[in-house]
């Protein structure tokens, strides 16, 4: 499979379903520790999360990778990760459990077969004699056979995966500050495109090996005194840093406007103080002033040096932010050192972004343009906000996939260039990035899972698109049942048949024999394609005038 650009961004993005879980395990494990409540029980059910991280991200990878985040495709992963590691085990003579350096690896390709094999054969059609065992029954099987093909490759070649991955860790751990360096500035910098998430799991959960606990986040919690690396350098910025900058900008603002920022400018640093969530600050300044953002990413990639240099070892279950801060100070190496390394990053960040921000004129909120300060849109309830929303991504019609990770909404249009990018800031976007010809992320802070659900939901009650305008075009031609089969690339071509809200929605054999010229030829609005055997033809007037005739042919 080509693993595409788009496809690495879905990666990223359903890495953050099993990451989700990790802070609720990380309180219970803490808490539940002598020195504080002394629940034993409450520590060993954090501890069983910690354990299981394998299985939670095969789970996790394939329902976050299946359309519309089938569950199907979740126990399908289930099946692949055991079928893998217990054959594995068996061929290797090893104890169950024995192999913990495999299990994450092992979970994260079971769930790329699981996610990838329901999309391909979530629709399968079988004989009539095997018809049971056809749809969305067909993928657990089919990942059940693929994790026996990846247990013969892993067990024959574990010897040389061991002593990889063995030599891969002591590389990267023994790079030392230039390591350390690189990994703070390529996290910053793959925060524009979503796909920071997949170096953050190597780093934190594959990285080094410590009684069996594998990556950094897992040996600090597991009691390793050298683990910690790649999490003490995010507090500096995330805690101090980030609303030095914040402070910055209400500074540089105009006088008149100070007072219309303050609580959004508040906002911001308090959350990234308080949680470590940091997007909407960074995308404030990120497309607005790029040298903002680079010496941002630098400063990022520094401050995992001078913690690493002056022996500072923190850890964290969800972010660099006080929470966790607190929670795991017991815990930490040095943790006292963090209090005049961040104030030094605040005066540093400080001074930065007010001078560029005043010398450069950039139009950071307070200072932009009377148009682009216009009021925020209130919402009285969530189901306004949803229709908001999606009249602002250019309607029902215009939504072909709608998902989010922590702060982003993640979606694919039929048209990213139809939205209407100033209403979206109004309701909140503090970002809009264009990740392909046909997908968006909108950076919301962490009330984008919820606004997507909203939604959904409203594009689920939405009535029928009411009939557009009639094209410039022969009225026969719009409703040609055999002529759009034929652009379809025949009946044989056309595997499944659905209607949505003004579009048809086709699951192709062979997608290349679609004709797109064609298409628009007879009337079709629109075209999506939102996955390799999937097309989407927005149409106009009622949907089922285009889809029975079409269906009768099939």
């Amino acid at each position: 499979m080509k693993l595409r650009f788009a496809g690495l961004q879905q990666l990223g993005r359903a890495l953050m379903l099993p990451i989700a879980v990790l802070p609720i395990a990380g309180l219970l494990l803490r808490l539940g520790q002598p020195d504080l409540l002394g629940w034993a029980a409450m520590a060993a059910a954090g501890d069983a999360i910690f354990s299981n991280l394998g299985l939670l991200f095969a789970v996790g990878v394939g329902v976050g990778l299946a359309r519309e985040n089938h569950g199907a495709a979740g126990l399908a992963a289930l099946v692949g990760f055991l079928v893998t590691t217990r054959a594995v085990e068996t061929l290797l003579a090893a104890p169950p459990g024995g192999l913990a350096k495999l299990s994450i690896p092992v979970g994260l390709l079971s769930g790329i077969i699981a996610g990838i094999s329901y999309n391909r054969f979530g629709n399968i059609t079988l004989p009539s004699y095997l018809s049971f065992f056809g749809g969305r029954r067909f993928v657990p099987i089919v990942s059940g056979l693929a994790g026996l093909v990846l247990a013969a490759v892993v067990g024959y070649a574990w010897p040389f995966l061991e002593r990889g991955m063995d030599a891969t860790s002591h590389a990267i751990l023994g790079a030392g500050s230039l390591g350390l360096f690189a990994y703070g500035v390529l996290n910053r910098i793959l925060i524009v495109t979503g796909l920071h998430h997949i170096l953050n799991n190597f780093a934190w959960f594959i990285v080094g090996d410590y009684h069996g606990a594998t990556g950094d986040l897992k040996r600090f919690f597991a009691g390793d005194p050298t683990a910690g690396a790649f999490m003490s350098g995010f507090f500096p910025v995330m805690m101090f840093g980030l609303p030095g900058a914040c402070l910055a900008m209400y500074r540089a603002a105009r006088p008149e406007r100070r007072a219309g920022v303050a609580g959004l400018l508040l906002s911001l640093g308090l959350t990234s103080f308080l949680t470590g969530v940091t997007e909407p600050v960074e995308f404030t300044f990120m497309f607005l002033a790029p040298v903002l953002y680079a010496l941002h990413a630098v400063a990022t990639g520094l401050a995992m040096v001078v913690m690493n240099l002056f022996g500072v070892r923190l850890g964290f279950s969800f972010s660099a932010g006080l929470f966790d801060y607190v929670l795991n100070f017991s815990h930490a190496q040095r943790p006292l050192l963090l209090l005049p390394i961040g104030a030094a990053y605040f005066a540093l960040y400080y001074a930065v972004f007010r001078f560029l921000i005043v010398r450069l004129n950039l139009a950071t909120p307070g200072r932009e343009s009377e148009d682009a300060a216009a009021e925020p849109i209130a919402t009285a309830t969530p189901d306004a906000r949803a229709r908001a929303f999606v009249t602002a991504l250019g309607g029902a019609q215009n939504l072909t996939e709608v998902d989010a990770c922590t702060t982003r909404l993640r979606l694919v249009l039929a048209d990213n260039k139809a939205i209407d990018e100033a209403t979206l800031k109004r309701l909140g976007a503090r970002g809009i990035l264009r990740s392909s010809a046909q997908g968006l992320q909108v950076v919301l802070g962490p009330i984008a899972d919820q606004v997507a659900g909203e939604i959904r939901a409203a594009l689920r009650s939405a009535p029928p698109a009411a009939p557009t305008p009639p094209q410039p075009q022969p009225p026969a031609a719009a409703h040609d049942a055999p002529a759009l089969l034929a652009a379809l690339g025949g009946r044989d071509n056309v595997v499944d048949l659905a209607t949505a809200a003004g579009r048809l929605l086709i699951r192709a054999a062979r997608p290349e024999r679609i004709d797109e010229s064609a298409l628009a030829k007879l009337g079709i609005r629109g075209i999506a394609r939102s996955a390799a055997d999937r097309v989407h033809l927005l149409v106009a007037g009622p949907v089922e005038e285009w889809g029975e005739p079409l269906r009768r042919l099939l």
